[in-house]
């Protein structure tokens, strides 16, 4: 706790208890690998900014056996692209109803939910938040989040808000520096 303590924030013995259960982080993507801002070309492409440092921490978590799924609202070749190159196994786009997501993966793992963590930006993902082990909101998450959320990380969402939390993780299950690959 020392160490997360020393390059972030204060950290909680509840959350530290609640983050050492986690075997499956689940991340929306818009406001948490991504600024939420979205780029419009005029012929109608997208463009997305993601983090290098939050590639590095998704995949030290699943080198540590922690797995990881994305549940978004938004359908994107970007976020399949990206998150392909993760080697994220689990990707959920266009998901209205994040919760359905939520169910097939919890059923599909045999997951409990205190084995569960998710982070979001917005009221869309309280949905799935309240019923996870660890709730994490990113540092500019709407209000609402930030004060129901068991965790607020200390980085905005788009700027390494993902691997504060990796990192929180990986220490609280003491596999931190154990991942000796590169960022993507």
């Amino acid at each position: 706790m020392a160490l997360f303590t020393q390059l972030y924030q204060a950290v909680t013995d509840d959350v530290m208890a609640r983050a050492a259960k986690i075997k499956l982080l689940i991340c929306d993507v818009d406001g948490v690998f991504s600024d939420g801002r979205i780029y419009l070309g005029n012929n109608g492409e997208e463009l997305k900014a993601f983090h290098t440092r939050d590639g590095y921490g998704i995949k030290a978590l699943r080198t540590a056996g922690i797995e990881v799924a994305v549940i978004t609202g938004r359908t994107s070749a970007i976020v399949q692209q990206r998150m392909t190159s993760l080697t994220v196994p689990y990707i959920y786009q266009g998901q209205e109803n994040k919760l359905a997501a939520f169910a097939e993966l919890q059923q599909k793992m045999q997951l409990t939910p205190d084995q569960m963590a998710y982070i979001g930006d917005d009221l869309a993902d309280w949905q799935v938040m309240q019923h996870c082990g660890l709730a994490v909101g990113v540092a500019d998450a709407h209000p609402y989040l930030r004060l129901n959320a068991h965790y607020n990380t200390s980085l905005a969402g788009g700027y390494g808000a993902v691997r504060e939390l990796c990192d929180l993780l990986l220490i609280s299950q003491q596999q931190f520096l154990q991942f000796d690959g590169s960022s993507t």
